[in-house]
């Protein structure tokens, strides 16, 4: 069988093409076209020709996978009809790989003709990850759920941000739990109300009160006892210059703001995912029927799973999320200290990790199997926990999908779930 091995890297402007035939000969010479449809189809004409010249069988082409620049170019040969006679395999690579096998070429310069050859002969060397068909169904969810995960990451960097500045201002209320949430109406409304400490000391006990009453839509059990941790907190509180108050108050109000938007776009972001995870509607089924994996978990994992077929096993699966452990041995030696490779979907091993600690509290099989490892591990008990029990929770996912059935919850004997 006659191969062709297409290297390519991809910058937002440019892609660099490599072409080199089975013997690791330049099947054309190297060309570089821009990251447009256009170029995208010069590489595939340029392709086509060296498949009819060599009398190609199979084309095999990569590229790394940096950032979403090689998504569209990925696609566009995916999908092109006239490739599709040569039953391409497309493969996007970790950076790692690349970086690690192009050490063994020798001691190459740096820059992207170099980067694109080495794809390239990484190709012809074999081994490689098998192909996973591109199905378009899933980038629309795809994009929703990667949206809200961002929307989330800026949430939690917001509210740290936030919090950094709250210590400045009040650090009685950091230190000492005044309220059980800082970002509740009652925090935030004092924060409006009251533009210093010293305001807060100077109100009357029973104001205060009736202020906790008022903005805490009686949560609170004790809005007096309350009232007095809070004017404590003040009283222990370090007192900044008067010039720094209103710069503080302007940060703390913009915080406020700004996580108060993103609140609202990621609620926004849900309703949109929950209609679009709707033409999926057997797999989300299939997975929702688990206990502790709503409908977030269930549409993450749909559209970075991207179809179950895709996958041969749960093993297969789980390295594609980067769910499995380096090994290290030696003549007699093992060792039992190994880390988590890391080097797969980072979206989707979020997703197993955020099941795996759902399913620990609602699934009794999974909460024995974490607490048996919980206490197996030296250090770092919980990650390393968690961890395991999503892996196992990967075997539990991708048999629920690759059959299409709901969950029955495990026979137990004696009271204790069997594994």
């Amino acid at each position: 069988m006659n191969k062709l091995y297409v290297g390519m890297d991809v910058s937002q402007d440019d892609v660099k093409v490599y072409i080199l035939d089975q013997e690791g000969n330049e099947a054309i010479k190297r060309f570089a076209v821009d990251n447009t449809p256009i170029g995208a189809e010069v590489i595939a004409g340029n392709i086509l020709d060296c498949c009819k010249k060599l009398n190609i069988n199979k084309v095999f082409a990569g590229l790394e996978s940096t950032s979403v620049y090689g998504w569209p170019l990925q696609f566009y040969l995916a999908d092109h009809i006239d490739l599709k006679t040569y039953d391409p395999m497309i493969i996007s690579f970790n950076a790692k790989i690349i970086e690690a096998f192009k050490k063994s070429l020798g001691n190459l310069p740096k820059n992207d003709w170099i980067d694109a050859f080495t794809i390239a002969e990484r190709l012809r060397f074999g081994r490689l990850p098998k192909s996973c068909p591109v199905d378009f169904r899933y980038l629309a969810l795809q994009r929703l759920t990667r949206h809200r995960f961002h929307i989330v990451d800026n949430i939690v960097r917001e509210k740290n941000y936030f919090l950094s500045n709250l210590f400045l201002k009040f650090s009685g209320l950091c230190q000492n739990k005044v309220f059980s949430n800082n970002f509740g109406a009652t925090a935030t409304q004092l924060f409006h109300e009251f533009l210093t400490l010293d305001d807060i000391a100077a109100r009357p006990l029973d104001e205060l009160v009736d202020f906790m009453v008022e903005n805490g839509k009686d949560h609170f059990s004790d809005p007096k006892a309350s009232a007095l941790i809070l004017k404590d907190a003040v009283r222990k509180s370090y007192r900044m210059n008067a010039s720094v108050d209103n710069s503080l108050n302007f940060v703390i109000k913009s915080c406020l703001d700004n996580i108060q938007s993103l609140e609202k776009q990621k609620k926004a972001a849900e309703k949109a995912i929950q209609q679009e995870v709707s033409g999926f509607n057997n797999q989300y089924l299939c997975l929702t029927s688990v206990k502790g994996i709503g409908p977030t978990i269930a549409a993450g994992l749909i559209s970075e799973i991207g179809g179950i077929s895709r996958f041969e096993n749960d093993n297969s699966l789980a390295k594609f999320s980067g769910l499995y452990w380096s090994e290290y041995q030696s003549a007699d030696f093992i060792a039992e200290d190994t880390y988590l490779k890391r080097t797969g979907n980072e979206y989707l091993r979020y997703y197993f990790i955020q099941a795996a600690d759902q399913l620990r509290k609602y699934v009794p099989e999974f909460s024995l199997y974490y607490s048996r490892k919980f206490k197996e591990a030296k250090t770092h008990k919980h990650k390393r926990a968690l961890a395991l029990t999503a892996r196992k929770a990967v075997r539990l996912i991708f048999a629920l999908l690759r059959e299409e059935k709901l969950y029955k919850p495990p026979a137990q004997k004696g009271g204790i779930t069997e594994n």
